[in-house]
């Protein structure tokens, strides 16, 4: 018999889910840490600082890429096996980068591998826990489960500094590696999907189906011919692409911009504000709207970005106080995209074909994060200095916000039987 509501053991068994997710991605979120590890790659291995940005495109990149083949898995055999499978790929890859101390080794290690991992993992996540929950939970549920991501620099970067500061930096990454293989597989026994027929306590009544009802599912190749996909994908990426820009960066910003030291600190600052703006614009979306809360993260960051442009020594914006609030801001505003899109994605395009449809979607974070950070390493190894890189990000952001305007929700209509009221 099918389940008509929730019951107070199946809501626990929501925040299980939850939480299960939220702990998956504060190890998979070792990505945002990168920083801290380029900047531990010694000198003598001659890496340029466009060549320390390759192994964290390459695992943004696939990351991304990932999500579309490990949506699709998920949707079909369950979050379970799809995150025990990122988490066994993770530590891989980690092993891998740990034993071949190259560009090439860090590019198939950390950037091919634990970037497939990441997505496997991320991938199977949010879907699980947001239909445990109705729809006006949506942006909170969604935000919980991906804080953990932007949360993990919080404790990666202080911890991965240590480790290379005491083992150096091929041990550290072994030791991080086998860790994360452990605690991701162990929370992945945690993931559990609804059963079929199950309607989360609060949820608003079934309507009675009639001849012109609203389109609620879409096939990923529906979704694709819609007008809102290539402007949602376009938003994503320079949301998404400037915030990773400033994250990949961000120990070294505050070398050559500061001269401090301090960078891995203010690392765990923007992730603290990472998290936090995941949930926070969830919940802010919840009330005001998507596209409103998209607005709003999308124009501060850009304001942002000036601000970071002039926080420069003899600057009172370098200060650390000063410092560690635009950091926390930078990171707040970069985590609202990952709680905002996926929801956009259920709102416009429907739950059951959630997980394929996002990946498509997280492609452009994919993109962006390649293309944003590698083209700021180029400028700094062109010119020394990251302005330039700040100035386009802003041009972007503001041109995206422009975008937001033009997101209307997909009015396709399918035929179905008319009921009796």
């Amino acid at each position: 018999m099918s389940q008509s509501s929730s019951s107070p053991a199946s809501v626990n068994l929501g925040w299980r889910v939850t939480f299960a997710g939220m702990g998956i991605n504060l190890a998979l979120g070792i990505l945002y840490t990168w920083s801290v590890i380029s900047k531990g790659i010694p000198a003598e291995w001659g890496w340029t600082e466009a060549q320390r940005s390759l192994p964290y495109m390459f695992a943004c990149l696939i990351f991304a890429l990932m999500m579309v083949p490990a949506g699709r898995m998920q949707d079909k055999i369950g979050p379970r096996i799809v995150a025990s499978i990122g988490g066994i790929l993770v530590g891989i890859g980690f092993v891998i980068a740990s034993l071949n101390p190259s560009l090439l080794g860090f590019i198939i290690g950390f950037g091919v591998l634990a970037g497939t991992g990441i997505g496997f993992g991320y991938a199977s996540a949010t879907p699980p826990a947001v239909k445990w929950f109705p729809a006006v939970k949506t942006g909170l549920i969604a935000g919980i489960v991906v804080s953990g991501f932007g949360l993990a620099s919080a404790y990666t970067s202080p911890l991965t500094k240590y480790l290379i500061a005491t083992y150096g930096i091929q041990q550290s990454i072994l030791i991080l590696g086998i860790g994360f293989l452990v605690i991701v597989l162990g929370l992945a026994q945690l993931l559990k999907t609804p059963p079929p027929g199950f309607v989360p306590a609060g949820a608003a009544p079934a309507k009675a189906a009639t001849v012109t009802s609203v389109k609620e599912n879409f096939l990923p190749t529906e979704m694709l011919r819609t007008l809102q996909f290539p402007i949602i994908w376009f938003i994503y990426a320079c949301g998404a692409g400037a915030g990773l820009m400033v994250i990949s960066k961000a120990a070294f910003i505050v070398k050559v911009q500061a001269h401090s030291e301090l960078g891995y600190m203010l690392v765990a600052i923007m992730a603290i504000g990472n998290g936090a703006g995941r949930i926070g614009a969830g919940m802010l979306s919840d009330r005001i709207g998507r596209k409103n809360a998209l607005m709003i993260c999308l124009l501060v960051q850009a304001v942002l970005l000036l601000v970071l442009s002039q926080a420069k020594t003899g600057s009172f914006l370098v200060s650390v106080p000063v410092l560690s609030f635009v950091f926390a801001l930078i990171g707040a505003n970069y985590g609202a995209n990952l709680a905002l899109f996926p929801s956009l994605t259920k709102d416009y395009f429907g739950l059951k074909n959630f997980g394929v449809n996002y990946g498509l979607v997280f492609t452009a974070w994919g993109v962006g994060g390649f293309i944003l950070p590698y083209v700021a390493g180029k400028v700094y190894d062109s010119v020394k200095s990251f302005d330039r890189a700040y100035y386009g990000a802003c041009i972007v952001l503001v041109l995206a916000a422009v975008m937001v305007q033009f997101l209307r929700s997909p009015q396709k209509t399918q035929s179905a039987p008319a009921t009796q009221p």
